[in-house]
């Protein structure tokens, strides 16, 4: 069932003392390709979903936040001057949108809020980006008069990661949520922060997710290693050309020149980044031209990447991309920050019932467990309800 107003409404309610405040909305996103390239300053091709956090807040009067979890069922208390913040994760991406909105001159009060969402947590879909998104929108409309700009917003949800959940994150989740519009998806330069809205109503392919239900956490070494890695690259190899900054600049052959003054796994992480900047440029044209195959040719060359170069995916995933070449899938790839979560698939409307089936089968009898199947509709991004 999809999350609605009153289920949030009616929490807050609850909790509170028995007013009503403002609701806001932010969604989660889907990417059809350039996965892990917006912290490399490249491209890549988000857009919003219908699967969101909702959240109402109301103002206390004090300079106090007191937030409660629905899905979580969980309640805290934090003051807005206290620098250190409260102790449970998920509060500390509203505290961190607080400071980072006050920073930029918004007067944020303590308030109220009750928030829940429907997008799935662990399966790439940046549930955390979604929460960011709707607390952003919201303090810029109750006390910054909507003054901070979009691209603004979406950078406070990514320095709330860096700073107060210590996640070194790129800017694409953030910014998907934010800029969403129902039937677009967007393709993003993440140096520039420019970005171009392509229609997606695909004829006869449907876009469909198949969570492996394996969780996964982004905070930490993994995710921050890997960004080490690319980091590390880029730095040797301007050194000898100094007109790269980061490996969006750079070319295998590059690369390969300095092959030998970097770790073998540093190299792998490079090559994947510096091919993937190409296949996102190569779906663009791809998708100007009408051409899905060419757009799934490129999803799949993106998913072997993922695993074998980057080696972010996990056993169940690469299970599920098997099931899809062998199911005839016109695309499919890990989506995300990987290590479990979902596959992103591109299916013909005549094969689609087929692979559901497929995939029903015979992920449960290897792996135990049973895959979630979530159609993609694109949506728009965070915005004012009521």
């Amino acid at each position: 069932m999809k999350l609605t107003i009153d289920d949030v409404r009616s929490r807050f309610i609850e909790h509170f003392d028995g007013s009503t405040g403002s609701v806001y909305t932010a969604p989660g996103r889907i990417n059809l390709i350039g996965e892990h390239t917006d912290y490399n300053d490249g491209f890549v091709f988000p857009g919003a979903v219908q699967q969101c956090i909702i959240a109402e807040l109301k103002q206390n009067g004090t300079r106090t936040v007191r937030a409660y979890s629905i899905d979580l069922k969980d309640y805290t208390e934090f003051c807005l001057d206290d620098e250190k913040g409260p102790n449970a994760t998920w509060a500390r991406y509203i505290f961190g949108v607080c400071r980072e909105m006050m920073a930029l001159g918004v007067p944020v009060q303590g308030f109220n809020t009750a928030f829940a969402g429907d997008v799935p947590l662990g399966a790439g879909m940046s549930s955390s980006a979604a929460l960011e998104s709707a607390f952003a929108f919201a303090l810029n409309d109750i006390w910054g008069g909507n003054k901070i700009e979009k691209m603004e917003l979406a950078r406070v949800g990514q320095r709330t990661e860096h700073k107060y959940v210590g996640c070194n994150c790129g800017i694409m989740d953030q910014f998907a949520s934010v800029h969403g519009k129902a039937g677009s998806l967007m393709r993003l330069d993440c140096r520039s922060g420019e970005f171009s809205y392509f229609p997606w109503n695909p004829k006869g392919y449907k876009l469909v997710l198949i969570n492996s239900c394996v969780k996964h956490e982004l905070v930490g070494s993994p995710y921050n290693d890997r960004r080490k890695s690319c980091e590390n690259v880029a730095a040797v190899i301007n050194k000898h050309f100094p007109e790269v900054k980061s490996l969006r600049d750079a070319s295998y052959e590059q690369l390969d020149a300095v092959r030998a003054e970097v770790s073998e796994e540093d190299a792998k992480r490079a090559h994947y980044v510096i091919g993937e900047r190409e296949r996102v440029l190569g779906v663009c044209k791809a998708l100007e031209a009408g051409d899905y195959e060419t757009v799934g040719k490129l999803m799949y060359e993106t998913h072997h990447g993922l695993s074998e170069e980057y080696e972010v995916s996990c056993e169940e995933l690469d299970y599920l991309n098997d099931l899809a070449k062998e199911a005839g899938v016109t695309g499919s790839r890990i989506m995300g920050g990987g290590f479990g979560g979902c596959t992103i698939n591109l299916v013909s409307e005549e094969l689609y019932d087929n692979f559901i089936k497929t995939v029903y089968q015979n992920y449960p009898q290897k792996f135990g467990k049973k895959p979630i199947v979530i159609d993609v509709v694109i949506g728009d991004g965070a915005r004012k309800l009521i």
